[in-house]
């Protein structure tokens, strides 16, 4: 098993606590970070893309600016967000899968499903579910 760090990337409060979690695990780990931004694709409008490609590319660039060593994948292959994060961390061989975790109601997670719930149970390496900080 490598170093690598593998991170769920999404623009949210979430996404920003995950995102820090898996940049310290990679520095302890004096790892690899492989970020990773999956949508199905067709679906999102095109302001909604650009942002997250612009806001991967300014991530990324940061954090490889300190010295960390960062991929950045930006996937719209129709695929479940969770189904391309579990995909790349068995490519990468990972150490550590980091996601962010939000509340969601019964409700809303029997409709929906749950990114999480399947990245947590199908992963091959352990899984870091971390929520974001309190306004």
């Amino acid at each position: 098993m490598s170093d690598t760090v593998v991170v769920g990337f999404i623009r949210s409060p979430e996404g920003d606590a995950a995102l820090a979690a898996a940049v310290a695990e990679a520095r302890r780990r004096s790892g690899r970070l492989v970020i990773v931004h999956s949508s199905k694709g067709g679906h999102e409008d095109a302001d909604s893309v650009v942002n997250d490609r612009l806001a991967l590319d300014v991530v990324g660039e940061r954090l490889r600016s300190e010295g960390l060593a960062v991929d950045v994948e930006d996937l719209a292959r129709g695929n479940e967000p969770a189904d391309d994060l579990v995909e790349v961390a068995d490519r990468e061989d990972a150490a550590l899968i980091v996601i962010g975790m939000r509340k969601r109601s019964a409700v809303g997670k029997l409709l929906l499903g749950s990114n999480a719930q399947t990245v947590l149970l199908t992963a091959r390496c352990p899984v870091l579910a971390v929520k974001a900080a309190h306004a």
